[in-house]
């Protein structure tokens, strides 16, 4: 079998991010996300995180994102969202090293509650360096592979699925509705994890393990699997040769057969 020996220690926890120095040519750009992290967003900022590549030490320069999480001191206001996106787009603007950046944003006493430990708590711990504030990971204990967890990440699937169906329909350009396919397709892909078996001690790191412990679960389903699989493994922008209206058909059907699985 494949899936007992995928993304855990030897002790059986789910495996944390790599302690290793950020890639020089990253640096310049998380340098500028805590200067704007200071001013004007260091006031309502409690703590700020990388995850994915960048966090992981294997980015790719022009070609990775910077994926950051911003955990704001109390529930965000209008105001606080105009900053944060205008500091984004920005950082965007002055760092061609990034292909994009995109910001998760929740607030303290949302990250803290109890009822989202398996989200916001296992994200922190196992995906995440902190950058910026108290590192809110510090006291939390491990956590070790469980449906739990993989629904608390992914069980927004099928609303985020669908939102990406109606934006790739209305899209006319062709750039666009290829990164979109890609992204849906990542999406589908990581969120198959929400099936995975009760019993199951792995835990899926890279997209090929997702697909690869989805598959040996539900072999059935393996065609319809690789058909995503394919789209999430294109470069960015790379116009695919399936017609648009065929890819959001396909991405429909799977993700509802996945919400009747739950």
């Amino acid at each position: 079998m494949l899936a007992e020996t995928i993304g855990v220690d030897a002790n059986g926890y789910i495996r944390t991010i790599p302690h290793v120095p950020l890639q020089a040519a990253f640096l310049a750009v998380v340098d500028d996300l805590r200067s704007m992290l200071l001013d004007p967003l260091g006031h309502r900022v409690d703590s700020a995180y990388l995850y994915g590549s960048v966090a992981r030490g294997e980015a790719v320069l022009g070609r990775s994102d910077l994926d950051v999480v911003l955990v704001l001191a109390g529930k965000p206001a209008l105001q606080d969202d105009v900053h944060i996106e205008a500091a984004r787009r920005a950082l965007e603007s002055r760092h061609p090293e990034v292909l994009k950046v995109d910001f998760d944003v929740g607030f303290l006493e949302e990250v803290l509650a109890p009822e989202n430990l398996h989200r916001w708590g296992f994200w922190l711990k196992h995906h995440c360096r902190c950058i910026y504030g108290d590192d809110l990971a510090r006291n939390l204990a491990p956590f070790r592979p469980s449906r739990k967890i993989a629904r608390a990440v992914n069980g927004d699937f099928y609303d985020v699925l669908d939102g990406y169906a109606r934006r790739i329909r209305i899209e006319s350009d062709a750039a666009a509705i290829a990164r979109l396919e890609r992204e849906a397709s990542r999406k589908l892909i990581r969120a198959t994890n929400v099936l995975r078996p009760v019993a199951s001690g792995s835990w899926p790191e890279s997209l090929e393990d997702h697909f690869a412990l989805f598959v040996e679960t539900y072999p059935q389903r393996a065609q319809e699997a690789a058909f995503f699989r394919s789209f999430a493994a294109l470069p960015e922008n790379e116009p695919s040769q399936v017609v648009t209206t065929d890819f959001v058909d396909r991405l429909r059907a799977f993700s509802a057969w996945m919400q009747q699985e739950l």
